[in-house]
C-alpha cells in the first residue's frame, strides 16, 4: 500500500478522499475544455467559411480550407490544455508529436506531396469548381478540389479522381478562364473553284450566325496548297460557353452554302490504270 507508483503517491495516498476529488476535478475540467475547444472550433470554421460565401470576390474554396485549418489549430490546442489539466508536461509532447510527424511523414511521401499540391491548387487557384479543364490527360469538368485529390466529370459525365500531385505537376488548360474563344476551321475547294467567291460564301455564312463576334475582325484566307483541294483557313471569335456547338454548326453549314454556291469541295481520288 506504501509503494509508489505515481508521481510519488503511494496507493494509499490515491484512494484517499481529497486525491479522489482532485482527480474528478481534472476530469471535469478536462472535458469542459473538450466541449469548449470543440464548440469553438466548429464556430470559428463556420465564420471563415461563411466569409468566402458572403463576398462573391472570394473563393468559397479558399476559405473552406482555411477553416479547416482553423478548427484543426484550435483543436490542437484544445488537446494540449487537456494533457496540462493531468499535470503532463506538454513540452515533451510537443517534442514526441514532432519525432513522430517527421517518421510519418517519411513514410507517407506521396500523400505528403498530394496534400502539399492541393495547398497549392487552393492556394494560386489556377483551375476552380466549375472551370472545364484537362489535366493529366483528363478533360471535364471540376467538381471537386480538396488536399489529396480532383474530381472531374468527363464528357460523358463518368467521375474521373485524379491525385493532386498529377494535376500540380503537369500541364493545366483551363477552357473557362476567358470569356471569350477563337475558333478555327480548313474548308477546301477545288482548283477550278472562283476563290473570291468561295471565301465569300464562308465569311457571310459564319458571320450570318449571332454566335460569330465581328470584333475582332475575322480572318479567312487561303494558307495552302494540298494535293487535290485549296484550303482556307478560318478563324473567327465567340463566346467560350458558344464554342463547342458553334465550331459544329459551322462546319455543316459552310459545307451546305458552298454546295449551294455551286463552289466544289473535291475529295482526295486515284485512278485505276490496268495493265494490259
Amino acid at each position: 500500500m506504501n509503494t509508489e507508483i505515481w508521481q510519488g503517491k503511494s496507493l494509499a495516498d490515491l484512494l484517499t478522499l481529497e486525491f479522489l476529488a482532485s482527480a474528478a476535478g481534472s476530469i471535469l475540467g478536462a472535458i469542459t475544455i473538450i466541449l469548449l475547444g470543440w464548440i469553438v472550433s466548429a464556430w470559428l470554421q463556420r465564420r471563415v467559411s461563411n466569409l468566402g460565401r458572403k463576398n462573391k470576390h472570394l473563393d468559397e474554396m479558399l476559405f473552406d480550407f482555411l477553416a479547416s485549418i482553423v478548427r484543426y489549430v484550435v483543436l490542437g490546442f484544445t488537446l494540449l490544455f487537456v494533457l496540462n489539466t493531468f499535470g503532463v508536461q506538454t513540452t515533451s509532447v510537443v517534442a514526441v508529436i514532432g519525432a513522430a510527424g517527421l517518421a510519418i511523414g517519411l513514410a507517407l511521401q506521396g500523400t505528403l506531396s498530394n496534400v502539399a499540391a492541393g495547398v497549392m491548387l487552393i492556394l494560386f487557384r489556377p483551375i476552380k469548381i466549375g472551370d472545364f479543364v484537362e489535366v493529366a490527360g483528363e478533360m471535364g469538368t471540376i467538381k471537386q478540389i480538396n488536399l489529396n485529390f480532383t474530381e472531374l466529370a468527363d464528357l460523358s459525365n463518368v467521375q474521373v479522381i485524379v491525385p493532386n500531385s498529377e494535376v500540380w505537376g503537369n500541364v493545366i488548360t483551363n477552357y473557362s478562364t476567358n470569356d471569350r474563344r477563337r475558333a478555327e476551321w480548313t474548308f477546301g475547294v477545288g482548283y477550278g473553284a472562283n476563290l473570291k467567291d468561295a471565301e465569300q460564301i464562308i465569311k457571310d455564312t459564319i458571320m450570318a450566325d449571332e454566335r460569330a463576334l465581328a470584333e475582332p475582325a475575322p480572318f479567312v484566307q487561303v494558307t495552302n496548297l494540298g494535293d487535290s483541294s485549296v484550303d482556307f483557313l478560318v478563324r473567327v471569335w465567340c463566346s467560350a460557353s458558344d464554342y463547342f456547338v458553334f465550331k459544329a454548326d459551322m462546319t455543316r453549314q459552310v459545307k451546305e452554302a458552298l454546295d449551294a454556291g455551286g463552289v466544289d469541295i473535291p475529295f482526295p481520288t486515284r485512278t485505276m490504270i490496268q495493265a494490259n
